[in-house]
């Protein structure tokens, strides 16, 4: 539905006119099913590798040891192959978000959102249709280009077709959809694991459901602004501007975007600029963000929730409907995200739930420490307390460094380097998402309880870069973050003098 006029700043204080109109709402649920296809996988493939049928048919070394009496309850799934099946997408998506930074700059953020859903498709059909291992890594090294093009191009359509004022809600369309993708994930494991010998091959087939509506419905949307306008289509880029905005008042808006356009376009070398002095801030800040946001342990227990529940001794329809639990928590705190984040602000959000994840990340550790050795298990009461405090930890995590890993980097850089400089954001959380998919089985069967304790340890880190060095964005039109973000920051401020030039974008083009 269509919300009020708004107006929102814009250089010089003059104000930008626009509404939140049924045709932006319409685009950004479009682009955001990229979100979908992105937390569909991180939820399946935790509970595919938990599945009986799945584990004989490829990995049925893990399965004969998973069933061994007096097995050690943290080593049971301790397996590389095994974890290089959830991994290795992530490695893929690492490398494609540089090359996909390039199509979305040179083609437009549209198009990278089809190429990736066509990716997706043959990497969902490989896995579903999988006779042999090799078919498998295959297909999750297409999903993961799949993955790297939309997670590259989403977030920076999102913030581009956003008004100022609404950035940060439509932005969490994003994150809202990966949570989405992880609930209904686990969802589909729960029934189809009493499938035989096929449940498996059903659970990985439906990621193909979210690709398709990315692919058909980006057929149906329009490009941003921002880059027509960079690919010097002008009178479209400013015809899709009236139309996102509601208004045919939006000459300031105009204006100044199709001077940062200009400045962009003299710079011939978007990654070679990205290294200057005064672009440090911004990805010092976009690469620690995505770094902090998997040594959190999300994904650790995101990808092995029911692998996880059944270490601690719940039975395998136990541990997937556990893992539902966690997936309802996980959109509906995210939805909290969406009203709050533009209200309270990026900041406060991302404190309070370093509090929050580090309380439970260390109460987990400590149950765990002494209820739980190698082969016994929780008592039902205690179980039941790890659940719900894996529940808060989710949380905390969802209205927070979850939605504004993804939000900050896509607002603070501006239009020269923007697409580059997101491209190293997405690059260093697939990094980083690969190196916890691949470790944290192997982790928890070396450190047992102490892996929650080390995940704690890294939210104290966080904790203290937040508070000196994450600035502020709520409100913040993404071109006068220099002036206004930067520029004012007790310690960022130093990085943007560079050679006496202005580095707010103009004047500084050398390559």
């Amino acid at each position: 539905m269509a919300g009020g006029m708004i107006v929102s700043g814009g250089a010089g204080g003059v104000e930008y006119e626009g509404k939140i109109t049924f045709y932006v709402i319409i685009c950004g649920i479009v682009a955001a099913t990229g979100g979908l296809m992105f937390g569909y996988d991180i939820g399946i493939s935790g509970g595919v590798t938990a599945m009986d049928d799945f584990l004989k048919d490829f990995f049925s070394s893990v399965y004969n040891k998973r069933i061994e009496a007096r097995e050690n309850n943290y080593c049971k799934y301790d397996n590389q192959i095994l974890q290089l099946f959830t991994s290795s997408l992530y490695l893929a998506a690492l490398v494609a978000s540089f090359f996909a930074s390039k199509v979305c700059t040179k083609y437009g953020r549209k198009v990278t959102m089809q190429i990736a859903s066509i990716f997706f498709i043959g990497g969902v059909i490989l896995t579903a249709g999988a006779k042999m291992l090799s078919m498998l890594i295959v297909g999750r090294l297409l999903l993961g280009i799949g993955v790297g093009f939309a997670n590259q191009a989403v977030p920076l359509f999102l913030s581009e077709i956003a008004p100022v004022a609404y950035r940060g809600a439509l932005n969490i369309l994003f994150q809202l959809n990966v949570t989405i993708g992880i609930f209904i994930a686990n969802i589909v494991n729960y029934l189809t694991v009493d499938v035989h010998p096929y449940g498996w091959r059903i659970s990985l087939g439906l990621a193909g459901v979210p690709a398709m509506i990315l692919c058909l419905g980006s057929l149906l949307i329009t490009e941003t602004p921002t880059s027509l306008v960079e690919r010097e289509y002008f009178d479209e880029g400013k015809k899709i501007l009236k139309l996102i905005r509601g208004t045919d008042n939006v000459e300031a808006e105009y204006k100044e975007l199709v001077e940062a356009c200009s400045e962009a376009r003299e710079v011939k070398h978007p990654f070679r600029n990205l290294m200057k002095r005064k672009s440090r801030p911004q990805l010092v800040i976009a690469i620690a963000m995505q770094v902090f946001q998997q040594f959190t342990g999300i994904n650790a227990i995101m990808f092995y929730a029911p692998v996880l529940f059944q270490t601690i001794g719940f039975k395998s329809d136990a541990s997937l409907f556990s893992a539902v639990v966690t997936g309802i928590v996980n959109v509906g705190s995210t939805i909290v995200s969406v009203f709050l984040v533009d209200s309270v602000g990026r900041k406060f959000l991302l404190l309070q739930a370093c509090v929050q994840m580090f309380i439970t990340q260390t109460a987990i550790g400590v149950i765990l420490a002494v209820n739980l050795n190698a082969i016994n298990t929780l008592t039902p009461h205690v179980a039941v307390l790890v659940v719900i405090l894996v529940c808060m930890f989710v949380m905390s995590f969802a209205w927070s460094w979850g939605p504004l890993g993804w939000l900050i980097p896509s607002e603070t850089f501006p239009l020269e380097t923007r697409a580059a400089g997101f491209a190293f954001a997405v690059s260093s959380n697939m990094l980083f998402t690969f190196i916890i998919a691949q470790a944290f089985l192997s982790m928890m069967c070396t450190m047992q309880s102490g892996i929650f304790f080390f995940f704690a340890a890294w939210i104290v880190i966080m904790t203290f870069f937040t508070v000196f060095f994450i600035p502020e964005t709520k409100g913040v039109p993404i071109d006068e973050m220099v002036d206004k973000v930067w520029r004012q920051h007790w310690y960022w401020k130093r990085f943007m003098d560079d050679d006496g030039k202005d580095n707010s974008g103009v004047g500084d083009h050398r390559t």
